[in-house]
């Protein structure tokens, strides 16, 4: 578990737009790396480039590397719904499966995988719950709807669900703008525990949870109106919001402009 990614020369497109311009950057593993930057400077679509995600879209292409402990997602020949198991993603508004029971909806992956032992999807269930720190509260009425949890509590069944399926790599995109303070103080804790065995990537808006729960900062901003996102720099937090190596991100931080 919890691999290194290595983003080399990447480039992104919606059609012919083109949506983000040569991104190269080093992922650590057991690490959590913000991408912080204002909105429409591609932060996102470089999260979703990262598991594939990107490509569905219809019209949106790739052109680099996004390399996995030294393997090319994108090489021919990778099938892309492994990677999306290997590189498990848990999106801005929770959303389980409203009509599956919040059981059903932890092991879900698993049963698309053809595991059809009822002890092992139980032992699955009950440790996804425990590191999503959600068992204690559901563990009395697993055969209830999760859409009936709370928001806070949906985002953490999303979590068990993403890490069911034991991926290496958890991507985050802007996970707790829908939540609460009390939920967003829950899920940021978890994101600190998961960083034990998960490589982890978030997208967030608020820069005060990028300095946090975050061990390394990426900032992406616009060159222009129009123009493709950039990675202006990245490196560990502290120095990004104590002293960044650039005026532009001085700025962003500081409030200037975004």
């Amino acid at each position: 578990m919890a691999k290194r990614i290595d983003i080399k020369g990447l480039n992104l497109y919606y059609g012919r737009f083109h949506a983000v311009d040569n991104v190269t950057l080093s992922i650590p593993p057991r690490n959590v790396t913000a991408f912080i930057g204002p909105s429409g400077c591609g932060k996102s679509t470089v999260l979703r480039s990262l598991n594939r995600m990107h490509e569905v879209i219809p019209g949106a292409t790739v052109d680099g590397k996004v390399l996995l402990d030294g393997e090319d997602i994108y090489d021919a020949g990778v099938d892309p719904v492994e990677v999306r198991r290997t590189i498990g993603m848990v999106f801005q508004r929770p959303n389980p499966f409203p009509t599956m029971s919040i059981r059903d909806n932890v092991v879900a992956g698993l049963k698309l995988a053809g595991v059809r032992s009822k002890s092992r999807l139980e032992e699955v269930c009950e440790r996804s719950l425990r590191g999503a720190n959600l068992w204690e509260e559901v563990k009395d009425r697993l055969d209830r709807p999760g859409g009936g949890l709370s928001g806070g509590q949906q985002q953490r069944l999303c979590i068990a669900r993403a890490i069911a399926v034991q991926p290496d790599v958890l991507l985050m995109d802007e996970p707790c703008s829908a939540l609460d303070p009390i939920s967003t103080l829950a899920i940021e804790d978890l994101i600190t525990e998961l960083k034990k065995d998960y490589t982890i990537v978030i997208v967030t808006h608020n820069m005060q949870q990028a300095a946090r729960v975050s061990d390394m900062t990426a900032f992406f901003n616009l060159s222009g109106v129009g123009r493709p996102g950039q990675l202006v720099e990245a490196d560990d937090t502290e120095k990004i919001f104590s002293n960044p190596g650039k005026k532009e991100t001085e700025d962003y931080i500081s409030g200037r402009f975004g």
